[in-house]
């Protein structure tokens, strides 16, 4: 009997072999045989004109990446696996060389931090606009899933130390944060443009709702909603909101305070917001001045603003958020205003502190008008009503300086 023919099957065989073999291989981090990308990126950009570039190489990396080279290291072991596990498919400079992990990120937060065209962040590092563009993407995708211990509600411990900080530095007492929102403008295509996402202001817009803690930290945040909706709206289309109001959000212990009035857990927010039970907005003023209602609005207003600078900080750090965005796949662009918030966590995690420059001035809805919601729920009025007169209670016991 003649042996069975299987030459041409075996070489199908081995040629598929060789593919897989060598689909693998580049799938690890290659060997990277390109100078330093730091040392070249410094060289090229360092004396770029009209910028006010830190002639100090540490600082000046921070400049231009927003984070300290051990926060960078840091980034990059999150994001190393899945920037590596998957073929380069492109991923070179101009002279041919595979981009390492680091330059890669480098990159993705150049991009991010300046907002500037792909073009030109890719002139910074030699490498063309779609490398930026996918570089970018594959950055943020891997970042959104890697960092979310960075954005997360607080364990009950860890929401004392919060209300602790809130009482020792403002005087409220029960206090879990400040709420506030922001919003993202954009260009869209004619065929996209409806009157949802245009804005109070006439811009195409996507909101960012946040609150924060004491070290201005992101606890939670709510996007992809059109701007052209209210902020109240906002909030009540929140998963936050949904859990509040089902007891399952700031139902910790309740604090009786002087003379028996008990404060539940609660939020700071401005004029914009509906006073609830959970979320205490700022007397409003019609001439009529207390000296409770007044000495209240002074300290609520002090611990609001955490979160007016917090989004100051944030887009100030991420520039990206406060340039108007041209034409952005509205699918995306929830992912990147998270994984700007994760970094901006991941900043002060790392006890990093920020270039001076960086934080943007005035505010960060800057031509905006401030909204206000009439919306006055019942008890969240008592709960006002006990801590107002608790604070004045508090300022009149307390010894004469």
């Amino acid at each position: 009997m003649a042996p069975a023919k299987k030459s041409k099957k075996t070489k199908k065989s081995s040629k598929k072999l060789k593919k897989n073999k060598s689909i693998s291989l580049v799938s690890v981090e290659p060997r990277v045989t390109e100078p330093d990308w730091w040392v070249s990126f410094w060289h090229k950009n360092s004396t770029t004109p009209g910028l006010s570039i830190p002639s100090n190489e540490e600082e000046g990396f921070k400049y231009f990446f927003r984070v300290a080279r051990k926060t960078f290291d840091y980034i990059c072991s999150l994001v190393r696996e899945d920037l590596v596990s998957r073929p380069p498919s492109g991923l070179i400079n101009i002279e041919g060389r595979l981009l390492s992990v680091e330059k890669q990120v480098a990159i993705a937060l150049r991009r991010l931090a300046s907002g500037e065209s792909q073009v030109s962040v890719g002139a910074s590092f030699g490498v063309g606009q779609s490398t930026v563009s996918q570089v970018t993407w594959r950055f943020i995708e891997a970042l959104e899933e890697r960092a979310k211990h960075h954005l997360k509600w607080p364990d009950s411990n860890r929401m004392e130390e919060i209300k602790l900080k809130f009482e020792a530095l403002f005087g409220l007492p029960n206090c879990c944060g400040a709420i506030d929102a922001t919003h993202i403008i954009m260009t869209l295509p004619a065929v996209q443009t409806s009157d949802d996402w245009c804005d109070q202001e006439s811009n195409y817009s996507m909101f960012l709702q946040g609150i924060v803690d004491h070290e201005m930290r992101f606890l939670d945040i709510v996007t992809g909603w059109p701007g052209g909706m209210s902020v109240s709206r906002l909030l009540k289309c929140s998963g936050f909101f949904r859990l509040c109001e089902a007891g399952d959000r700031l139902n910790g212990s309740v604090r009786t305070l002087l003379e028996g009035l008990e404060m539940r857990e609660f939020l700071v927010g401005g004029v914009a917001y509906p006073l609830l039970p959970w979320l205490i907005t700022p007397y409003e003023i019609n001439g009529l001045y207390s000296s409770m209602s007044t000495d209240f609005n002074a300290r609520h207003e002090v611990a609001r603003l955490l979160a007016v600078r917090a989004f100051l900080q944030l887009k100030g750090s991420w520039r990206i958020l406060n340039k108007v965005m041209w034409r952005p796949d509205k699918r995306k662009l929830p992912s990147i205003i998270l994984v700007c918030c994760l970094l901006h966590n991941i900043i002060i995690d790392s006890g990093d502190q920020l270039h001076p420059d960086v934080t943007l001035s005035g505010h960060h809805d800057m031509g905006y008008g401030e909204q206000c919601c009439k919306q006055v729920d019942p008890t969240g009025k008592t709960m006002r009503e006990n801590l107002a007169k608790y604070l004045l209670q508090s300022k009149e016991k307390a010894p004469a300086k």
